[in-house]
């Protein structure tokens, strides 16, 4: 009688502090009494790393150990949304947090009973036990969780209930949240839940430890029939599917989170360490698909391989895949670092911007004649790859065999710092020895460059000559994009692309379909391949991080497969831009004569048998030349070409094009086609030549 007694006046005790609490004056009192709501919670969950569509790539637990992501409404199934109001609280629409009816039903069972049979708490109610949980299950316990739960739903309302729910919910273990749970017990997100799966997540938090399906799948599938039963029975289902969910397996698994994009994630977090979402540029797909490649790829190579491959898309700069490591895992490949990121001898990667400038100073065209024979530049002497001599070759089938004597034959006359100039000034960060000047051997690979740079420096070629600065946070792609650096002028670079795309592919690959150059460096230590059409440019890098040296590890043979292998999975066509104006398409007997063969010592000659060198006294180097270009009248503005020197006839090149026949005088002028910066290039009878750079406004 005593125990009737005492359940009748808690049950009594209850009614009169639910009417004490409509008392405004009484509400607001035991309201203060409770101090300040904080609903940051969800916030101070585990920081999230996603690509661009949304899709995880990489999870941190919390500074607890606990997996709390993020998740809302419109990222989950919203049949668990309709199945879990169903079970848990049938009003959810028509209260204001608090189910005064339910409250009541639960506290007559309790005293009928003998026991709790239900507990008349509200979804809102249960997330106020999860923002403020208590270990005691007494009546003030209970009342503060009626007074959270209309504050709670006061400040959020009825959305805002389900997203805190859905990011707190406890699911057994250090889960937290229906991602962590869909994540871990179904390896999917929450969005992509069977009727099987969502009856199990809706159950989960009433006993999360009494019924993990990795411990206990007897009660997890019993209280995953119970929801379908009850799911059933409001008409959410048919009775035909919750008989198929009944038949589904309980899994017993725990899956591991995705562990995509290490590299990338982790420097999204030092960047921004306190933000909980980080979302990158990346395509978690095209990521995974990467990896597997790298992986594989390293794997067949030999031991303490690594591999690095970077995607970037051309138009926007930003990069779609990043894979730093083979296995990231991996203590003997040191796969902890960023090879994309590193410091490496790029071998004859480096080659095309090297015909790119001598195209684009008018030293030579695609078809003009190179020798390929021994050649010694003071002590240097440089050797091709395979040992051998071809002889007089055209500058198009020098690079696509990636002769070294030809390249630097060019180089010779361009000169190695007006190539690292363009380099650095073009983005890319140069690492050379201190002990003396750069020389030739900077051509083929005597110094040191990132992958990231090279990928950069690639896409320029492929967006004619317009290096794009590479982007990984989406929050950068939203900002004002800095003004791109130039490697090369367009008409040169659609040369060296054409070239390259003309380049012999790998065995068993398709030709024609990308512009690529591989690399190896001195004492097979790195392997590059490089290549893009007009919408993507990626990079690869097969080596030992600890640049030991792997016999048979060349460029052409380890990476270029890797890489037409990756164009493969990234799909789509392979389109590249038309040629631009002023382009020249000829037969080497067709070039005007000073191009139809280079010849450096011819060039030398000539320079040191004429009174004064060959060179350009208008525009001097450097000039803004204002022709009224920005006005609208501006008429036919020319630009008057001056040079004094040389051997006639002189051959006056603008951007890579032919001003006409050669001719000569010393002087002529060009008719530009807009605003804007312009090369100007001179070449004479004997192959001396000179260049400027001049703004035209």
């Amino acid at each position: 009688m005593k125990v009737r007694s005492h359940r009748r006046f808690a049950l009594a005790a209850l009614a009169l502090a639910l009417a004490g609490l409509a008392v405004p004056a009484a509400w607001l009192n035991y309201r203060r009494s409770l101090g300040p709501l904080d609903l940051s919670a969800p916030r101070h969950g585990s920081a999230v790393v996603v690509d661009r569509n949304g899709r995880l790539l990489r999870a941190f637990t919390t500074n607890e150990g606990r997996w709390r992501l993020p998740a809302l409404r419109a990222e989950v199934d919203p049949r668990f949304i309709a199945m879990l109001i169903a079970y848990e609280d049938q009003r959810f629409t028509e209260h204001h947090g608090v189910d005064v009816l339910a409250l009541h039903r639960a506290a007559a069972q309790w005293i009928g009973h003998g026991r709790i049979v239900s507990g008349g708490s509200t979804l809102t109610m249960q997330v106020a036990r999860l923002l403020e949980p208590r270990e005691e299950r007494s009546l003030g316990a209970k009342l503060g969780q009626i007074v959270r739960a209309v504050e709670i739903e006061q400040r959020v309302g009825k959305a805002g209930v389900i997203d805190l729910y859905l990011s707190l919910a406890p699911y057994g273990g250090n889960l937290e949240g229906i991602r962590a749970a869909s994540l871990a017990y179904f390896g999917k997100e929450p969005k992509r839940l069977s009727i099987s799966e969502a009856a199990l997540l809706v159950a989960l938090p009433q006993s999360p430890e009494t019924r993990r399906p990795d411990r206990f799948p007897g009660a997890a599938r019993a209280a995953r029939n119970l929801v379908l039963d009850r799911v059933r029975a409001h008409g959410l289902i048919s009775a035909a599917e919750c008989e198929l969910a009944k038949l589904d397996a309980v899994s017993t698994l725990r899956r591991a989170f995705p562990t995509l994009a290490p590299h990338a994630s982790e420097a999204a977090i030092r960047r921004a360490p306190g933000q909980q979402i980080h979302r990158l540029t990346l395509d978690a797909r095209l990521q995974a698909s990467f990896e597997t490649l790298a992986k594989e790829s390293a794997q067949r190579v030999g031991p303490k391989l690594s591999a690095a491959i970077l995607a970037i898309d051309n138009a926007s700069g930003e990069v779609l895949a990043h894979v730093g490591s083979a296995d990231y895992f991996s203590q003997e490949g040191a796969g902890s670092i960023d090879m994309t990121a590193a410091i490496r001898s790029p071998g004859s990667t480096l080659k095309p911007f090297i015909y790119a400038l001598a195209f684009e100073t008018g030293a030579a065209h695609p078809e003009t004649l190179l020798d390929d024979r021994p050649t010694h530049y003071g002590a240097y002497a440089p050797q091709d790859f395979d040992l051998s001599f071809q002889g007089a070759v055209t500058a198009r089938k020098a690079l696509q065999l990636s002769l070294n004597l030809p390249a630097i034959e060019l180089l010779a006359e361009i000169g190695p710092a007006r190539l690292l100039a363009r380099l650095r000034n073009a983005g890319a960060a140069i690492a050379l020895s201190d002990e003396a000047a750069p020389g030739l051997a900077v051509g083929l690979g005597g110094l040191g460059v990132k992958l990231r740079d090279l990928a950069a420096l690639y896409a320029g070629l492929a967006r004619g000559g317009s290096v794009p600065a590479l982007i990984e946070l989406q929050s950068d792609a939203a900002l004002p994009k800095p003004e791109p650096r130039r490697i090369s002028e367009p008409v040169a670079s659609w040369y060296v692309a054409d070239i390259l795309r003309g380049a012999a592919p790998p065995l068993n690959a398709p030709a024609g379909q990308i512009a690529y150059k591989t690399g190896t460096s001195y004492g097979y230590r790195d392997a590059f391949a490089i290549g893009f059409d007009k919408a993507h440019t990626i990079a690869v890098w097969i080596g030992r991080p600890d640049n030991g040296a792997v016999p048979g590890l060349v460029g052409r043979q380890v990476a270029a497969p890797v890489l037409f292998d990756a164009f493969a999975r990234l799909g789509g066509g392979h389109d590249f831009p038309p040629p631009p104006a002023n382009v020249l398409i000829s037969r080497t007997s067709a070039l005007p004569p000073p191009l139809r063969r280079f010849s450096a010592n011819a060039a030398g000659n000539a320079r040191g048998s004429v009174g004064a060198p060959l060179k350009i006294v208008f525009p001097p180097d450097g000039a803004r030349v204002d022709l009224g270009l920005s006005r609208p009248a501006s008429g036919d503005a020319r630009l008057a070409l001056k040079a004094e020197g040389g051997v006639p006839p002189l051959t006056w090149i603008v951007n890579g094009a032919p001003l006409g026949q050669p001719d000569p005088r010393r002087q002529t002028s060009w008719i530009p086609d807009g605003a804007g910066f312009a090369r100007v290039s001179i070449i004479d009878a004997a192959g001396a030549t000179d260049s400027v750079l001049v703004r035209l406004e």
